[in-house]
């Protein structure tokens, strides 16, 4: 199994980042999948799920700015994130969902910051 994230970067205040993550050695369209995030010193968390049937899921403090969405033919999940603050400056990682069971990957870094 591996996940492979790519797509982070710096970016200024209010701007737009896509992240994708490709998976392989998994049975992908069968599984949840989700984003979370670790900013330095602090716990991850969650910023989206989406579930094998394409139902998804955002945190109150999510809703609005990120779109989370799957491409099953290609193996991969994206995750659109708009109106970026420094705040959402992390490294951002794709596991399985709700439950993270999968190993984890590398991870893509975000930098918000002028």
């Amino acid at each position: 199994v591996r996940l492979v994230e790519s797509g982070g970067g710096l970016v200024q205040p209010g701007g737009s980042l896509t992240l994708s993550c490709v998976a392989s050695g998994i049975t992908f369209s069968r599984n949840g999948l989700g984003w979370s995030r670790q900013a330095p010193g602090k716990e991850r968390e969650l910023v989206a799920g989406i579930a094998a049937d394409g139902q998804t899921h955002y945190p109150t403090a999510m809703k609005g700015r990120v779109t989370i969405s799957r491409d099953n033919a290609k193996n991969t999940l994206y995750l659109q994130m708009n109106s970026l603050k420094p705040e959402d400056t992390a490294v951002y990682y794709c596991n399985s969902y709700p439950v993270w069971y999968l190993p984890w990957g590398q991870g893509t870094q975000v930098t918000v910051s002028t």
